[in-house]
């Protein structure tokens, strides 16, 4: 289901100071792109706004401790 609300990718464009710039060098360097990690923060800080579908996972936590909440507890102060 996840898979059917993002399957299509539209081009926008993004501006970002110097030092994002940077960050998104040293990252690229590292392996990985620029667009995936724009993507995945977009999706930690709108994750409320999604509609019609689950919102997505950043897949930037993943624990096999039960004792840790999912990724969603995280940012659920922001939904208010």
């Amino acid at each position: 289901m996840h898979g059917e609300c993002m399957a299509r990718l539209i081009s926008t464009t993004v501006r970002l100071e110097e030092e994002d710039v940077r960050a998104l060098q040293r990252a690229r360097a590292a392996g990985y792109s620029a667009s995936a990690l724009i993507r995945k923060g977009l999706r930690v800080v709108a994750s409320r706004y999604y509609t019609g579908c689950r919102p997505p996972s950043t897949r930037l936590f993943e624990s096999m401790d039960n004792k840790l909440g999912d990724e969603s507890e995280l940012f659920r102060d922001l939904e208010a």
